[in-house]
């Protein structure tokens, strides 16, 4: 448990629609195929760069994959779209370059959501930096997210994690929001959860390895409590919810949003779920049982997931899962309306 006291239920303001487009991930593939509200980008989009041993001259500029995970998320309401960042990947220039050949814009972006401090999450901040210059962004996170962190393995030396840096954050401009409890974004369309409770009984966090240093000295820091997700709520269809690395259990988290959105049903859930390695490989039964019992109607899993995790998913839940790559656009439409009312697509 996080100890953190009862919160009372949110009710987020339904959107028209709401795009999620990868970023940055582990995987690209130009292959893929659009799949119900998965849209890919079509072989042949985007720029091109010279390219003098190939005949014409030029070669693909293409998406690239790197360890870490950024989106942006898109949403219509009352007629107005809006665009927030959620991550920034691991490289200082991953997320800006993937965004210019995607033709995406750094400065249509009303807001950055961290969704935690590790370093494959907000290494690209430094591209941001230099692509938006001083301005007053707002970026929302965590408190605990500014600490500094290590992995510390006996018999080995310890490997620093970066962090983001508030002194260089916020020299470049940006309005720094840390809250540990749920926040609003935009006129209500947004929840940022703020801090996850742990309910289940087998999401127990990273391994003690995992260090945070805390009042001069490095402690365990298993739970990782800056961890937080992104949530909205699409006319008609359900909450669609987004996660970093899900270090505080995707079931947690899926569990503590329904509580925080008042019961609203699932639609879809979208990101890293943090499934990999020997550590999290035992939790795959649990968790597809527990995804069984909350029925999302759709399942996305990214980054962190794990090459074993996202076939369970696959097999056992056929209907669901979309898989992700670099550039795909995941695009959740409100219910159509008969009659006055919202009617759910068949």
């Amino acid at each position: 448990m996080s100890g953190m006291a009862a919160v009372e239920p949110i009710a987020l303001e339904p959107v028209d629609a709401l795009t999620i487009t990868t970023l940055v991930d582990n995987l690209t593939d130009l292959l893929l195929v659009d799949e119900g509200p998965a849209v890919r980008p079509k072989i042949g989009s985007g720029p091109r760069v010279p390219a003098t041993a190939l005949e014409g001259g030029e070669a693909f500029d293409a998406l690239r994959a790197e360890h870490g995970f950024a989106a942006l998320v898109t949403f219509s309401l009352s007629g107005r779209e809006h665009r927030v960042l959620f991550d920034t990947g691991i490289s200082p220039d991953g997320l800006v370059e993937n965004m210019r050949r995607l033709e995406l814009s750094p400065h249509d972006i009303e807001a950055i959501v961290l969704s935690h401090g590790h370093f494959d999450h907000v290494g690209g901040m430094q591209g941001l930096i230099r692509e938006l210059g001083t301005g007053e962004l707002p970026v929302f996170l965590h408190p605990e997210a500014w600490n500094r962190r290590r992995i510390a393995i006996p018999g080995r030396e310890p490997v620093q994690i970066a962090s983001p840096s508030r002194n260089a954050l916020e020299g470049a401009g940006f309005e720094i929001a840390e809250r540990r409890e749920p926040s609003f974004l935009l006129d209500g369309a947004l929840l940022v959860t703020g801090e996850v409770d742990r309910t289940t009984t087998f999401e127990q966090g990273l391994a003690p390895s995992h260090q945070a240093c805390r009042d001069g000295e490095w402690q365990p820091d298993q739970l990782v409590l800056d961890d937080q997700a992104l949530v909205a709520n699409v006319r008609g269809k359900g909450l669609v919810v987004l996660t970093g690395c899900g270090h505080a259990g995707v079931i947690n988290t899926l569990h503590y949003v329904t509580k925080v959105a008042g019961g609203e049903r699932l639609h879809a859930v979208v990101g890293g779920f943090h499934l990999s390695g020997p550590r999290f490989e035992p939790l795959i039964g649990p968790t597809c049982d527990a995804f069984a019992e909350l029925s999302p109607d759709y399942l996305v899993p990214t980054h962190c997931t794990g090459w074993r995790a996202t076939h369970a998913l696959a097999a056992r839940f056929p209907d669901a899962f979309l898989q992700n790559s670099v550039g795909t656009r995941f695009e959740f439409e409100a219910a159509a309306v008969s009659g006055g009312r919202p009617r759910p697509a068949g």
